[in-house]
C-alpha cells in the first residue's frame, strides 16, 4: 500500500507542488494544486508514514517533502526516479498481477515467451519505449559511476556497451576515463530514440551501432559491458551471449557484468531478491551471485574473474580473454 500510495502521489505531482511552495502545505492547499477532490487529498497525505505528533484540535497538518523526496520523486531533481517509479507502476506493478501459486510453485503466463518477445512487446509504443529509457537513465545517473569505477577500466580504450540504452552509463564511462571511446549497440529503434533525446553531439566520444547482439556482428572492443542484461536471460543464453563476445574481444580485453548481485545463500539482499521477482513475471532470467555469474563467464572461455560489491544497488564482474 506504501508503493501505490507513492505512485499516485508521483503520478499527480504533490511532491513536485510540496517542492514549488515556500512552506509546508495542507491537503486542501494540495488538492487544489494537483486538481484533485479535498477528500481524496486527505486520505492519501494521511496515508503518508509521519512521526504521532499530538496536535490541537485546532491545528491542521501541514506537509512539505523531505531531502529524499525532493531528490528522488520531483520531476526537476537531477537525481530524480519519477520516470523509474512510472515505470514501475505501469508495467512492473501490473506484471505481478499475474503471478500465482499452483502446488506451492510459483508460476507465471508471461513466462510461455521468451524474453525477446516480451522485451518487444515492451515497445510496442515510443512512449513505452520513452518511459524505459528514462528510467534507465535515471538509475545510472544515480548509481553509474560506482559501477564503472569499481575496477580500474583506464586500459580499456575502446569500449562497447550492449544494450546501452539511454547512454547514461556510456557518459560515465568517458567521464571516468577521458581517454576511453563507447560505441552503444543496441536495436535500431532504441538507437534512433536514444540518439534524439539523450545522447548529443557534445558527447563527441560516444558512437552508435545498430544491431541484435544474439545475432549480428558485434564490434571488436578491448572491453564489452552488460549492464542489467544477463538477468534478463536463462543461463543457456548467457553463454552463447558470453561466447559471441569472447569470439569479437581483442585478446587481453575484458566484459564487465553490471547486475544486483544476489548472497551465496540468497538470502539477501532485498532488492537483489526483488528483482529476481522481477525477472520472475518480466522475462525468462533471474538475479545471481558472484559464483554463478563466474561460472557462466568461465563456461564463455573468460579467465581470472572478479567481483566488486559497490555498496549500492548495483555491483560489478570482471572477467578476462587471455592473451
Amino acid at each position: 500500500q506504501h508503493l501505490e500510495t507513492v505512485f499516485t502521489s508521483c503520478e499527480l505531482g504533490v511532491f513536485d507542488v510540496l517542492e514549488a511552495a515556500e512552506r509546508p502545505l495542507t491537503a486542501e492547499e494540495v488538492s487544489r494544486a494537483v486538481g484533485a477532490s479535498v477528500d481524496g487529498a486527505e486520505r492519501l497525505t494521511s496515508s503518508y508514514p509521519l512521526p504521532p505528533l499530538p496536535l490541537p484540535a485546532h491545528v491542521s497538518v501541514c506537509y512539505s517533502n523531505t531531502q529524499q523526496a525532493s531528490a528522488f520523486l520531483t520531476r526537476s531533481s537531477p537525481t530524480s526516479l519519477y520516470q523509474a517509479v512510472q515505470f514501475s507502476s505501469g508495467t512492473n506493478y501490473l506484471c505481478w498481477i499475474t503471478l500465482c501459486v499452483d502446488g506451492g510453485l510459483c508460476l507465471n503466463i508471461m513466462l510461455v515467451l521468451p524474453s525477446e518477445t516480451t522485451f518487444s512487446q515492451s515497445f510496442l509504443s515510443d512512449e513505452e519505449m520513452g518511459k524505459f529509457m528514462q528510467l534507465m537513465n535515471a538509475i545510472w545517473n544515480i548509481c553509474g559511476k560506482d559501477v564503472i569505477t569499481a575496477f580500474d577500466l583506464s586500459p580499456f580504450k575502446n569500449i562497447c556497451d550492449l544494450g546501452g540504452c539511454s547512454g547514461a552509463l556510456a557518459k560515465q564511462c568517458t567521464s571516468s576515463y577521458p581517454e576511453c571511446n563507447v560505441i552503444i549497440f543496441d536495436l535500431s529503434k532504441v538507437v534512433q530514440m536514444s540518439r534524439k533525446h539523450f545522447v548529443t553531439e557534445a558527447d563527441q566520444r560516444i558512437s552508435f551501432q545498430e544491431g541484435d547482439f544474439f545475432k549480428d556482428s558485434l564490434p571488436e572492443a578491448d572491453l564489452y559491458i552488460l549492464s542489467r542484461i544477463l538477468h534478463d536471460w536463462t543461463d543457456q543464453r548467457c553463454i552463447e551471449l558470453l561466447r559471441r563476445i569472447h569470439k569479437a574481444c581483442r585478446s587481453g580485453g575484458a566484459v564487465l557484468v553490471v547486475e544486483a548481485l544476489l548472497n551465496q545463500d540468497g538470502s539477501g539482499p532485498l532488492t537483489a531478491q526483488l528483482y529476481s521477482l522481477n525477472m520472475l513475471v518480466q522475462t525468462e532470467g533471474r538475479e545471481r551471485t558472484d559464483a554463478q555469474y563466474a561460472a557462466l563467464l568461465a563456461a564463455a572461455g573468460f579467465s581470472s574473474i572478479q567481483h566488486r560489491r559497490t555498496g549500492k544497488i548495483y555491483d560489478a564482474v570482471l572477467g578476462y580473454k587471455q592473451e
